[in-house]
């Protein structure tokens, strides 16, 4: 099997970024209270150093744009970008397409985390990102530790993702039972199994930031030896390469960026399996150009899901989760569709 071939390209990466900034200004405008384009770009371009614009934006307009939308914004670029970059993480680790960022345990784990201190923990909000961010961790440790052990410390990735299979179905049943437990929370437990970005602020981003950084360049420093791992294990090798560190490094760092994802913005599904096979068809199957791209096209995703969601029944919104499924499902369709055509 070949190195799959490919460098980023300045091109892609200039487009890339272009439709990133073109959907979180889309973002920001649109809206219950719909705001001037022009008058965004000038309170933005505001903010800069040394330079002062008139923005033409009331003091409402610049508190709804601040305070309202643009946090809600960006925390959607990020967690969509950290999705779609663990899912393509995931995928160049197990040489699967359809991977999923959950694959793991991470959202099981997260969600037993986000249950039990919505029933038991009356500290408010403040506790509920930690608590799945921890519980997602957790459950992605204790699938690679039956993973490993299952091999004597040397488990391959099918082993691996029968654990994370044995580790989701554990957690689903533990989350299951303490809903049933208490049927008065089940409410605000399927709004977060959901999904949402609405109610992020500053504050939500700057506590995941340093594991989402870590997370991101965790998986961008691999791509060069995920492309080399495509060749097989035994080549690899001769090339220098130690495919157990690489492997249990991308996973490591794709798990971390999904908890970071899952801790602010609850389960939202498909974003990890779309972005990254969108990016392969346009761009190449270079991990060296999937992952970045991954990164910030699974941004413009969900900024752009996220408008779908808060507009479609407006003044009503919906879980974004609900928006994703909607697109993900025809999406597998499309995949098989083309599995089929290619092998015919």
């Amino acid at each position: 099997m070949p190195v799959p071939e490919g460098r980023l390209r300045p091109r892609q990466l200039l487009v890339t970024l272009a439709v990133l900034a073109a959907a979180m200004l889309a973002g920001c405008v649109a809206g219950a209270a719909g705001l001037p384009a022009r008058g965004v770009v000038a309170a933005l371009l505001d903010k800069l150093p040394f330079v002062h614009l008139d923005t033409g934006l009331t003091p409402l307009q610049e508190n709804i744009l601040f305070l309202i939308r643009l946090p809600r914004v960006v925390a959607g670029a990020a967690v969509g970008g950290l999705l779609a970059i663990a899912g393509a993480g995931y995928q160049g680790v197990f040489r699967n397409p359809l991977a999923d960022p959950y694959l793991l345990g991470a959202a099981a784990g997260a969600g037993v985390g986000a249950t039990v201190v919505i029933v038991y923990v009356r500290a408010g909000d403040a506790t509920l990102p930690a608590a799945a961010f921890a519980g997602a961790l957790a459950g992605v440790g204790l699938a690679y530790a039956l993973g490993a052990a299952a091999r004597g410390g040397q488990g391959g990735t099918a082993t691996l993702l029968l654990a994370g299979v044995a580790v989701t179905s554990f957690l689903t049943a533990v989350q299951a039972f303490i809903q049933q437990s208490r049927i008065e929370d089940m409410k605000r437990i399927y709004s977060w199994v959901l999904g949402h970005i609405s109610g992020n602020g500053w504050s939500d981003l700057a506590l995941i930031a340093p594991y989402a950084v870590l997370g991101v360049l965790g998986c961008l420093l691999h791509g060069r030896h995920l492309d080399i791992l495509a060749v097989g294990d035994e080549e690899a090798a001769a090339l220098g390469i130690r495919p157990g560190y690489v492997r249990f490094a991308v996973l490591t760092a794709a798990s971390l960026a999904t908890a970071s994802a899952v801790a602010v913005s609850g389960l939202i599904g498909f974003v990890g399996v779309i972005v990254p096979h969108v990016v392969r068809r346009l761009a190449g199957s270079g991990n060296r150009v999937v992952l970045p791209l991954s990164l910030l096209g699974g941004g413009a995703f969900m900024v752009l899901a996220d408008l779908v969601a808060r507009t479609v029944l407006a003044p009503a919104e919906l879980p974004i989760g609900v928006v994703t499924m909607f697109f993900g499902a025809p999406f597998f369709v499309v995949i098989l569709r083309m599995t089929r055509a290619s092998r015919a």
